[in-house]
């Protein structure tokens, strides 16, 4: 698992394994970014469904109430085809958009 950090956000993302390897890879180095936004890369996944993405839905719930961002990017699954309550986007450009509004929000106590 590569964690890369800048600033209060980290992006993770890992290559050649399986999604559940991945999840399990995740909670366990959870620990170490708890504190950070994190933006999930899911680009080394091709066949990726929305199902996948809901994987990750319990995690996300979890660090939002911390109040972190958690964004996935992918350009397999649509936001359309996920629950609004999981932000996912298709370019890691746009993810940061989202934690840079979402950092504002929160400063702003909105």
């Amino acid at each position: 698992m590569i964690f890369d950090k800048k600033g209060t956000t980290t992006t993770v993302f890992q290559e050649n394994i399986t999604l559940l390897i991945f999840l399990e890879n995740l909670k366990k180095g959870y620990p170490e970014i708890k504190n950070d936004n994190l933006v999930i890369n899911l680009f080394s996944f091709s066949d990726l469904t929305a199902g996948d993405v809901l994987e990750f839905l319990q995690l996300s719930d979890s660090h939002k109430a911390m109040k972190k961002s958690f964004v996935l990017v992918t350009n397999k699954v649509s936001y359309e085809d996920v629950p609004e309550q999981i932000c996912v986007v298709p370019t890691l450009q746009e993810a940061r958009d989202i934690i840079e509004m979402e950092e504002i929000e929160r400063d702003l106590e909105l």
